[in-house]
């Protein structure tokens, strides 16, 4: 049969003599299976489903604003969250490739006192900044940065300066968690770390460093960092909600300006993601998205040897499923099939972009509730790209379209 997807078609050819065949995935299972996987969850979730000769699948749920009434489509733009943090690996490896940076550099070599206070800054490298085995401390998980950053005490009309989000781990009191390659622990310091080092190696902007780097030869231009350069012309920023546990409540307190949404949700749609800037600020729609995961994998932004370093793992977990770090990408092992990409998480948004290790197939997912600071039990993009129904349908579809 012929099924006729995004301009495109892909002839399915029926093997006669399998004792076993599995099950046909059609585009309606996987509409069906989205909806399931995004009921009692995020107002609208958008998502992508893509191999090297591009989308094979997209489909929406959902609203992209639920006072409006206007549904979820293709064509809105979520924040990213993490998923940003390796736009800031490959820039950083590609610069190593250049010979402007080193593996070995610590964010004291290039950015001298503007860092001195920052624990480790003159002892982690930037592999470690990479893998997050660096030791330094995230804002994200100080308190008084919980309630400014994302909570009660956020200033909503505030762009933050690149440098203001290290405050609340600086100091002369401040102290690192351990030494640098000791173990991991995720932070978010580190890419900030990372993206005023490129900045001080380029001369130029991040921004400006992404765009001429990745989104330009990729033609995904419509991917924006928030709060840092002119919005470019794509679809509209879904609005922006965020899940109101009682943990929520608690840790970062909820803002005069978030009223609440409906379903134990708050609309936080007067922030922005300038506090997040090089650890989490980018917003792009789901099929750029997957254009851009695609080009990463096939070697198209990075040499060889960079690829290899990006993929150079580190198991950080046995357990519920083995994961591992790589520079700038993580590796976890599903039902599915072992993953490789990254998640993300902002105030208003969550996001997932990865690819199967052994075939063909790119899955992405973009929601738009946070999930932050919940203390869990809720529908992120992540649970929907790896553990839900979608996620084995996603896979199931990606084969049979695919090139293994």
């Amino acid at each position: 049969m012929i099924h006729f997807l995004s301009g495109m078609f892909i002839l399915v050819l029926a093997v006669t003599g399998c004792a076993e065949r599995p099950p046909v995935v059609t585009p309606a299972d996987l509409d069906a299976a989205l909806h399931d996987a995004a009921a009692n969850g995020p107002p609208g979730v958008s998502a992508v489903i893509a191999t090297r000769h591009g989308i094979v699948w997209s489909g929406s749920d959902g609203f992209a604003d639920l006072e409006k009434g206007v549904p979820a489509s293709p064509r809105h733009r979520f924040g990213v969250g993490s998923i940003t943090k390796t736009f800031v690996a490959v820039v950083a490896l590609q610069l190593i490739d250049e010979g402007r940076l080193s593996l070995d550099a610590t964010p004291a070599d290039i950015l001298g006192d503007t860092v001195r206070h920052v624990p480790n800054a003159d002892r982690a490298t930037v592999a470690t900044l990479l893998n997050h085995t660096s030791g330094i401390p995230s804002f994200e998980d100080d308190a008084d940065w919980i309630r400014h950053g994302r909570g009660a005490l956020l200033d909503v009309e505030r762009i933050w300066g690149k440098t203001d989000a290290l405050d609340f781990v600086a100091g002369d009191s401040a102290q690192a968690l351990f030494e640098p390659g000791e173990r991991f622990s995720y932070s978010n310091s580190n890419h900030t770390l990372l993206g005023l080092m490129i900045e001080h190696v380029t001369g130029t902007e991040l921004t400006a460093e992404i765009r001429r780097r990745i989104l330009a030869p990729l033609d995904v231009a419509a991917i924006f960092l928030e709060g840092f350069e002119t919005v470019p012309e794509g679809g509209p920023v879904a609005k922006r909600y965020h899940y109101a546990t009682e943990a929520f409540t608690r840790d970062a307190g909820v803002h005069s300006a978030f009223p609440p949404a409906g379903d134990g949700l708050i609309d936080v749609s007067r922030s922005n993601l300038s506090v997040e800037w090089a650890a989490g600020g980018m917003v792009a729609a789901a099929g750029d998205l997957a254009a851009y995961a695609l080009g990463l994998r096939d070697g198209r932004l990075l040499p060889p040897d960079m690829q290899q370093t990006m993929y150079d793992w580190r198991q950080i977990r046995e357990e519920p499923s083995p994961v591992w770090v790589g520079h700038g990408l993580f590796r976890t092992s599903l039902p599915t099939g072992v993953m490789i990409g990254h998640s993300g998480s902002v105030l208003g948004y969550t996001a997932y972009m990865g690819w199967y290790e052994d075939s063909d197939l790119v899955v992405v997912v973009l929601a738009n509730a946070g999930s932050m600071h919940v203390g869990g039990g809720v529908v992120t993009a992540s649970g929907i790209a790896q553990r839900s129904e979608f996620a084995r349908f996603a896979h199931a579809f990606g084969m049979q379209h695919g090139t293994p």
